[in-house]
């Protein structure tokens, strides 16, 4: 399965790229519209401020929204921020920065009345609905975070983590083919490797048409 990884200069890709390939991944780094918009499976990765990674990633957007019809894409960390439809960091009160809207929520600060924020280190995760991406996962697998905004936990949350909040650490579209998790799987030890070669494995099955091995058989979908 080739999976394509968006470079479109916010952070070192080396160990994404290490991380799909041990997951059975044929991986290419593209920096141009046009070989995106041919990708098999996409992977957005984001690192930073929300406000400077959609404008970075500003010549790739109506591509990302043209793929999320019909093609697997996974963000990772601001990556998935972006993925939602707006984000409050970088904007002045009251406002907030338009995010692609892929899938509906919003990104918040996380409070930090009661711990540390940024929210940096190893955290678990809390399967909370039936998704490829989380086959074989269970509650209590830890996983690597280093943000301090997320979304809040809603229908659309796959699994959850606690840092101040409860809040959404992978996210899914209705159709569940557009995914990202809030923490780094490149990063996360087994559990990370398992994602990402759950994410393989949907994105060949998405790919070759096969209905049975769909979000949508899980009970994602409506």
């Amino acid at each position: 399965m080739k999976v394509t990884v968006i470079d479109y200069g916010v952070g070192n890709l080396r160990s994404l790229r290490r991380g799909l390939e041990r997951a059975g991944a044929t991986v290419e780094e593209r920096s141009d519209p046009e070989g995106i918009a041919d990708a098999e499976a996409l992977v957005l990765p984001g690192v930073g401020a929300f406000e400077e990674c959609m404008r970075n990633s500003r010549p790739f957007h109506d591509v990302l929204v043209d793929a999320a019809t019909d093609t697997p894409i996974l963000g990772i960390c601001v990556g998935l921020q972006l993925l939602f439809t707006e984000s409050t960091e970088g904007a002045p009160p009251g406002e907030t920065v338009a995010g692609l809207d892929l899938i509906p929520g919003r990104v918040e600060r996380l409070p930090s009345e009661d711990v540390t924020v940024p929210h940096m280190g190893w955290n678990t995760l809390d399967v909370e609905r039936p998704h490829p991406i989380v086959d074989g996962l269970a509650d209590g697998d830890y996983a690597y975070f280093v943000h301090s905004y997320a979304t809040r936990v809603s229908d659309h949350t796959v699994a959850a983590s606690d840092h101040g909040r409860r809040f959404a650490a992978i996210a899914a579209n209705e159709r569940g083919n557009v995914v990202g998790t809030q923490f780094h799987p490149e990063k996360s030890g087994e559990t990370g490797l398992a994602l990402l070669a759950n994410f393989v494995a949907f994105a060949e099955r998405w790919t070759d048409g096969d209905a049975a091995a769909t979000p949508a058989s899980d009970g994602l979908a409506d």
